[in-house]
């Protein structure tokens, strides 16, 4: 264990890869690991139950909804839904809030009362209520729900960042880049950044979480993906009619999205407590 870097060491990192590696396990290798195609109606087989109870069929492990889809299958496939707008909106979210951020808390003055008071005015939205206009605007679809979390959440970063920025633009090592002639690029990109680099780390990885939950409900009310791929909120909503027939097709989902987001959530709380030297040293002390 001594030869790994100091975050690989946390209990909570490794935990939340393992969490993290199973999920993309599922969603890269889908088609193979999954044992009936999602999409596959079978009429005959409605409201089957899982293998090991009375009546289920070993071809269903899981059992299958009220249109005879198989639930294990759809579940797998579905990985692959959270997974991509888990990464590339929390990327997007990232990019933007940060460059404001960084912007805002290095050169100050109006720049950063003008940036505040456009974060401030966004947060004055409740986030879903925000997220379903954005989506009614843009329409169904992966690219808009990553787009529509993207102009919702980037404030996230923004507004934590820019408070950091804020402390290491006032650092000695900051202020002796600039006298030595650094450029504004330079200082922030050199100096600021690898100061804010762990921060933004941890920040990225919660925010992955809050992309399944918010892709999650977004698919529950229709607005997501279309019909014909599956997805985690789609699956609860689909269960909701036959819930005291088949209560595991309403719980498969729930724990799938429940599972995504502890592995994300545990994965950001180990990271911040390793790559955070302030937490780290007042454990030590």
């Amino acid at each position: 264990m001594r030869h790994l870097p100091l975050w690989l060491r946390s209990g909570r990192v490794q935990l939340g890869l393992v969490i993290i590696a199973i999920l993309g396990i599922c969603a890269i290798f889908a088609p193979w690991l999954a044992p009936n195609d999602p999409n596959d109606q079978n009429l005959v087989s409605i409201l089957t139950p899982p293998a090991w109870a009375d009546g289920g069929d070993p071809a269903f492990p899981l059992g299958t909804d009220s249109l005879g889809r198989d639930i294990l299958s759809r579940l797998i496939f579905g990985s692959r839904v959270a997974l991509t707008v888990a990464f590339t909106a929390s990327i997007g979210a990232m990019i933007i809030g940060a460059v404001l951020a960084h912007i805002a808390g290095y050169f100050g003055g109006w720049v950063d009362w003008l940036i505040g008071r456009i974060v401030e005015i966004w947060l004055s939205f409740p986030p879903v209520i925000l997220s379903l206009i954005l989506m009614v605007g843009l329409g169904t679809g992966l690219r808009n729900v990553v787009l529509a979390i993207v102009l919702v959440d980037w404030t996230r970063f923004c507004r934590v960042l820019r408070s950091e920025v804020l402390v290491l633009r006032r650092r000695d090592y900051v202020a002796a880049a600039q006298l030595v002639g650094f450029s504004h690029w330079r200082t922030i990109t050199r100096e600021i950044l690898p100061g804010t680099l762990p921060l933004l780390i941890t920040l990225m990885s919660l925010e992955m979480g809050v992309a399944v939950i918010v892709e999650a409900i977004l698919s529950f009310v229709g607005m997501s993906v279309g019909a014909d791929t599956p997805a985690w909120g789609q699956m609860i909503a689909d269960a909701r009619q036959n819930i005291y027939e088949a209560p595991l097709n309403l719980l498969c989902p729930v724990f799938a999205i429940f599972f995504a987001v502890f592995g994300f959530n545990i994965l950001g709380d180990g990271l911040r407590r390793s790559l955070d030297t302030r937490l780290t040293q007042t454990e030590r002390t």
